[in-house]
Protein backbone atom coordinates (compact mmCIF):
# COMPACT_ATOMS: atom_id res chain seq x y z
CA UNK A 1 0.00 0.00 0.00
CA UNK A 2 2.92 2.21 0.78
CA UNK A 3 4.16 1.97 -2.68
CA UNK A 4 1.01 2.39 -4.90
CA UNK A 5 0.27 5.70 -2.34
CA UNK A 6 4.12 6.88 -3.29
CA UNK A 7 3.82 6.19 -6.79
CA UNK A 8 0.18 7.90 -7.09
CA UNK A 9 2.12 11.15 -5.30
CA UNK A 10 5.53 11.15 -7.40
CA UNK A 11 2.98 10.73 -10.93
CA UNK A 12 1.38 13.97 -9.45
CA UNK A 13 4.30 15.77 -8.41
CA UNK A 14 5.75 15.71 -12.11
CA UNK A 15 1.89 16.13 -13.92
CA UNK A 16 1.76 19.05 -11.70
CA UNK A 17 5.19 20.46 -11.90
CA UNK A 18 5.22 20.02 -16.04
CA UNK A 19 1.50 21.92 -15.78
CA UNK A 20 3.41 24.89 -13.47
CA UNK A 21 5.94 25.31 -15.95
CA UNK A 22 4.19 25.18 -19.56
CA UNK A 23 1.16 27.33 -19.19
CA UNK A 24 0.49 30.74 -17.69
CA UNK A 25 -1.29 31.36 -14.08
CA UNK A 26 -1.13 28.14 -13.28
CA UNK A 27 1.16 26.80 -10.55
CA UNK A 28 2.42 23.70 -8.24
CA UNK A 29 2.81 23.88 -4.57
CA UNK A 30 4.44 20.94 -2.53
CA UNK A 31 5.12 21.12 1.21
CA UNK A 32 3.99 19.36 4.58
CA UNK A 33 0.07 19.59 5.98
CA UNK A 34 -1.00 18.59 9.89
CA UNK A 35 -4.32 19.26 10.93
CA UNK A 36 -6.01 18.22 14.38
CA UNK A 37 -9.01 16.97 15.31
CA UNK A 38 -10.35 15.89 18.98
CA UNK A 39 -9.41 12.67 18.67
CA UNK A 40 -6.10 12.24 16.63
CA UNK A 41 -3.45 14.01 13.94
CA UNK A 42 -3.15 13.77 10.54
CA UNK A 43 0.42 14.79 9.00
CA UNK A 44 1.19 14.45 5.74
CA UNK A 45 2.53 15.45 2.28
CA UNK A 46 0.53 17.80 0.17
CA UNK A 47 0.39 19.68 -3.19
CA UNK A 48 -2.19 21.96 -4.69
CA UNK A 49 -2.32 21.88 -8.65
CA UNK A 50 -3.61 25.71 -9.68
CA UNK A 51 -5.63 24.86 -12.85
CA UNK A 52 -7.20 28.13 -13.77
CA UNK A 53 -7.81 31.33 -11.95
CA UNK A 54 -10.57 30.33 -8.65
CA UNK A 55 -10.04 26.41 -9.16
CA UNK A 56 -7.33 24.21 -7.61
CA UNK A 57 -7.33 20.76 -6.78
CA UNK A 58 -5.89 19.40 -3.68
CA UNK A 59 -3.74 16.46 -2.92
CA UNK A 60 -2.37 14.38 0.36
CA UNK A 61 -0.59 11.76 1.41
CA UNK A 62 -0.17 10.77 4.84
CA UNK A 63 -0.67 9.20 8.50
CA UNK A 64 -3.58 9.24 10.86
CA UNK A 65 -2.97 9.00 13.96
CA UNK A 66 -5.74 8.10 16.56
CA UNK A 67 -6.76 8.17 19.67
CA UNK A 68 -10.72 7.82 20.17
CA UNK A 69 -10.24 7.59 24.01
CA UNK A 70 -13.91 6.33 25.35
CA UNK A 71 -15.51 8.32 22.28
CA UNK A 72 -15.39 5.12 20.15
CA UNK A 73 -17.04 1.92 20.13
CA UNK A 74 -14.64 0.46 22.40
CA UNK A 75 -13.35 1.79 26.04
CA UNK A 76 -10.25 2.67 24.51
CA UNK A 77 -8.93 2.85 21.05
CA UNK A 78 -5.60 4.01 19.49
CA UNK A 79 -3.68 3.53 16.30
CA UNK A 80 -3.47 4.79 13.39
CA UNK A 81 -2.34 4.30 9.63
CA UNK A 82 -1.38 5.57 6.04
CA UNK A 83 -4.24 7.08 3.41
CA UNK A 84 -4.52 10.10 0.94
CA UNK A 85 -6.69 12.26 0.00
CA UNK A 86 -7.94 14.18 -3.02
CA UNK A 87 -10.14 17.64 -2.79
CA UNK A 88 -11.21 20.62 -4.69
CA UNK A 89 -10.72 24.23 -3.50
CA UNK A 90 -12.45 27.26 -4.61
CA UNK A 91 -10.98 30.51 -4.00
CA UNK A 92 -12.85 33.85 -4.18
CA UNK A 93 -9.72 36.04 -5.32
CA UNK A 94 -8.80 35.23 -8.74
CA UNK A 95 -4.94 35.05 -8.38
CA UNK A 96 -5.99 31.97 -5.72
CA UNK A 97 -4.79 33.76 -2.72
CA UNK A 98 -6.77 34.16 0.43
CA UNK A 99 -10.27 32.93 1.42
CA UNK A 100 -11.31 29.67 -0.38
CA UNK A 101 -13.68 27.20 0.62
CA UNK A 102 -13.55 23.49 -1.04
CA UNK A 103 -14.69 19.52 -0.69
CA UNK A 104 -12.16 16.64 0.37
CA UNK A 105 -12.09 12.96 0.60
CA UNK A 106 -9.86 11.05 2.80
CA UNK A 107 -9.20 7.48 2.51
CA UNK A 108 -7.27 5.69 5.71
CA UNK A 109 -5.84 2.45 6.43
CA UNK A 110 -5.65 2.59 10.03
CA UNK A 111 -4.42 -0.23 12.20
CA UNK A 112 -7.09 0.08 15.61
CA UNK A 113 -5.53 -1.83 18.95
CA UNK A 114 -8.68 -1.50 21.00
CA UNK A 115 -9.82 -2.60 24.85
CA UNK A 116 -13.25 -2.86 26.46
CA UNK A 117 -13.77 -3.49 30.48
CA UNK A 118 -17.48 -3.74 30.15
CA UNK A 119 -20.06 -5.67 31.25
CA UNK A 120 -17.74 -7.54 33.87
CA UNK A 121 -15.65 -8.65 31.05
CA UNK A 122 -12.45 -7.68 29.81
CA UNK A 123 -11.68 -8.04 26.16
CA UNK A 124 -9.06 -6.71 23.51
CA UNK A 125 -8.18 -6.97 20.19
CA UNK A 126 -7.28 -5.29 16.60
CA UNK A 127 -9.27 -3.61 14.19
CA UNK A 128 -7.95 -3.06 10.44
CA UNK A 129 -10.56 -0.63 9.30
CA UNK A 130 -10.71 1.48 6.39
CA UNK A 131 -12.04 5.16 7.07
CA UNK A 132 -13.79 6.93 4.40
CA UNK A 133 -13.66 10.77 5.10
CA UNK A 134 -15.14 13.20 2.85
CA UNK A 135 -15.21 17.09 4.61
CA UNK A 136 -16.29 20.80 3.49
CA UNK A 137 -13.09 22.59 4.34
CA UNK A 138 -12.45 26.71 4.53
CA UNK A 139 -8.74 28.33 4.76
CA UNK A 140 -6.81 31.64 4.04
CA UNK A 141 -3.61 31.17 1.69
CA UNK A 142 -0.79 33.79 2.58
CA UNK A 143 1.73 34.09 -0.07
CA UNK A 144 4.90 35.04 1.60
CA UNK A 145 7.84 36.43 -0.66
CA UNK A 146 6.25 34.91 -3.80
CA UNK A 147 7.19 31.18 -3.10
CA UNK A 148 6.26 30.08 0.61
CA UNK A 149 2.70 29.69 1.59
CA UNK A 150 0.65 29.39 4.82
CA UNK A 151 -2.44 28.10 4.68
CA UNK A 152 -4.90 27.50 7.98
CA UNK A 153 -7.63 25.61 7.89
CA UNK A 154 -10.88 24.30 9.23
CA UNK A 155 -12.83 21.38 8.09
CA UNK A 156 -16.83 19.66 8.98
CA UNK A 157 -17.28 16.02 8.24
CA UNK A 158 -17.61 12.74 8.92
CA UNK A 159 -15.24 9.37 9.35
CA UNK A 160 -17.27 6.70 7.92
CA UNK A 161 -15.83 3.17 8.41
CA UNK A 162 -16.38 1.54 5.01
CA UNK A 163 -14.51 -1.83 5.95
CA UNK A 164 -13.73 -3.23 8.70
CA UNK A 165 -11.80 -6.49 9.72
CA UNK A 166 -12.46 -7.00 13.66
CA UNK A 167 -14.56 -5.41 15.98
CA UNK A 168 -16.43 -2.08 15.00
CA UNK A 169 -14.71 0.92 16.43
CA UNK A 170 -15.59 4.91 16.57
CA UNK A 171 -16.71 6.69 13.66
CA UNK A 172 -19.37 9.71 13.34
CA UNK A 173 -18.66 13.41 12.83
CA UNK A 174 -15.40 15.38 13.00
CA UNK A 175 -13.72 18.58 12.96
CA UNK A 176 -10.38 19.44 12.21
CA UNK A 177 -7.90 22.39 12.13
CA UNK A 178 -4.71 22.86 10.80
CA UNK A 179 -2.13 24.54 8.34
CA UNK A 180 -0.34 24.22 5.41
CA UNK A 181 3.63 24.88 4.46
CA UNK A 182 4.25 24.93 1.47
CA UNK A 183 6.67 25.96 -1.67
CA UNK A 184 4.98 27.47 -4.74
CA UNK A 185 6.63 26.62 -8.16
Amino acid sequence: MKKIIISIFSFLLLTGSSIAQTEENKYFELGLEAQQYPTGFLFGLRSEIGLKSHNVIDIRVGYNLLDHKDFGVQESEKGGGFGFTLGYRYYFNPDNQKWFLGARSDLWFNEVDWFDNREDEMRSGMTNVVVLQPTAIVGYRFLIKEHWVITPTLAFGAEINIKTKGEEVGQGAIVLWGVNLGYQF
